[in-house]
């Protein structure tokens, strides 16, 4: 087995050490941000040592045990061993995912908003579908989850919804999930049954700690007062707790309505407007990077980035990996990860 130096674990273990040499230091505690910045950095790495150290020491086992069985002809455990690969295969592609977040974003938690495109109540059905399909896959990955916003349509689906997602690398998951999603099915909703296709857009931004620098003049900001109107206790639809604030230089629009109390919700609004502030921020550096070396890339949102098809056959398939697959059902429920380990591969090899 060759696999500890594909994955390059003696340089891990290595850069661990020298950062753990660090705290030993005795001017290592004077500096908080210092301080904070490698702690984190060597919990990144003893988790990911943990999981390849896991999975090669699995590997020899069952290596092991395979050659006994082979020397005593012991079907039984041949058997099992080679249901146990698949597994093992499958442990394998998500570790090495996490080799591919290389950027200081990807270890962050993050803001996904869906908002439905023109179409009605067609693309607001199929914004919520989506925003389920987000909720259970965080789900599925064991991330906690809050639902920042939440405005549902009178007939069917929602105007939009913001969820902050927390645990390691969410954003680095999610932000292949930007751009717009398309959905082609029979209508719910129409009495003639005729296929339509709906649109929904997919934001997915890294929340910002405390001390980024970015500067939020309050004269330039409105702030609005309103009615929560999603599902919640006996508070909700009773006063005007949820805000809304729109960023006037920019036009971002941020509100928050999960709080019981309209401070808490400006506060959390607050929280997103800064992490909006901080991606359009990074946005505007790669755009300037891309005109240096004269690559021009679409970042719009009107961008497909993948279809949703229930007529007249059934396929997901992402246009920028062309991974895909037929079962439709499988993916709303929050099975996306083959998705994102495409992209994430395939932006490795550029």
């Amino acid at each position: 087995l060759e696999l500890s130096k594909s994955i390059k674990l003696d340089s891990l273990k290595k850069d661990h050490s020298k950062l753990r040499e660090e705290t030993f230091k005795d001017d290592f505690w004077k500096d908080r941000d210092k301080v904070t910045k490698i702690n984190l950095e060597i919990s990144r790495l003893e988790k990911r040592i943990s999981l390849w150290d896991n999975l090669l020491n699995e590997l020899s086992e069952d290596r092991d045990l395979m050659e006994m069985a082979l020397d005593e002809y012991d079907g039984e455990i041949l058997n099992d061993i080679s249901d146990k690969i698949i597994l093992l295969r499958k442990r394998f592609d998500e570790i090495e995912t996490l080799e591919l977040f290389t950027e200081s974003d990807d270890f962050k938690n993050a803001f996904i908003t869906i908002r439905p495109g023109a179409g009605g109540t067609e693309s607001q059905d199929w914004a919520l579908m989506l925003y389920r399909m987000y909720i259970k896959w965080s789900e599925n990955q064991k991330f906690d989850i809050d639902v920042i916003d939440y405005s549902p349509c009178e007939y069917a689906g929602i105007k939009s919804a913001t969820i902050h997602i927390k645990g390691d690398y969410v954003y680095g998951f999610l932000k292949c999930e930007n751009g717009v999603h398309r959905l082609v099915r029979i209508s719910p909703f129409d009495t003639n049954k005729r296929r339509h296709t709906s649109f929904a857009s997919v934001e997915a931004i890294p929340e910002v700690e405390d001390n980024v620098d970015i500067e939020i003049d309050e004269t330039q900001l409105r702030i609005d007062t309103y009615r929560s109107s999603g599902a919640g206790g006996q508070h909700v639809n009773t006063s005007d707790s949820a805000v809304r604030i729109t960023h006037i230089p920019t036009g971002i629009v941020v509100q928050c309505q999960n709080e019981r109390s309209q401070h808490n919700n400006k506060s959390f609004a607050m929280k997103v407007l800064r992490a909006r502030l901080y991606e359009l921020k990074q946005k505007e550096l790669k755009e300037k990077m891309m005109e240096k070396v004269g690559e021009k890339k679409d970042i719009s949102w009107g961008s497909q980035i993948r279809s949703y098809i229930f007529q007249p056959y059934t396929l997901v398939k992402d246009h920028r990996t062309s991974e895909e697959t037929g079962n439709v059902e499988s993916v709303l429920n929050g099975e996306i990860n083959r998705f994102i380990y495409a992209y994430l591969k395939s932006t490795k090899q550029k």
